[in-house]
């Protein structure tokens, strides 16, 4: 399995074509603490996006430097299936869906 060190890129999902791209990186939050990587995705010739948030690192949760976002297709594509199943419809009008995901994009 290759790894991917762009933050954007396309990935094909049951014949649709869905953009991604890095929306946040991990980052502390002042009121929630540690929050994590959070993808957007967006079907091709669609209106709506989805936004999938990732758990914070454990790294970061003992205080360790932060370490290079690595993301590769297999991951992008379980996003996306994770959010069409959680109610997404990407062809529909309206604010961002947020889904929240386990580290594998599950």
């Amino acid at each position: 399995m290759s790894k991917s060190r762009n933050n954007a890129g396309t990935v094909e999902v049951d014949g649709a074509r869905y953009d991604w791209h890095l929306h946040s990186e991990p980052h502390q939050s002042d009121d929630e603490g540690w929050k994590g990587m959070t993808i957007g995705l967006l079907q091709h010739d669609a209106k709506r996006e989805a936004l999938v948030e990732f758990p914070p690192p454990k790294r970061l949760l003992k205080g360790l430097p932060r370490g290079r976002l690595q993301l590769d297709d297999a991951t992008i594509m379980r996003c996306v299936r994770a959010a069409l199943s959680a109610g997404w419809e990407p062809t529909s009008r309206g604010r961002p869906v947020v889904v929240v995901v386990d580290s594998d994009g599950n």
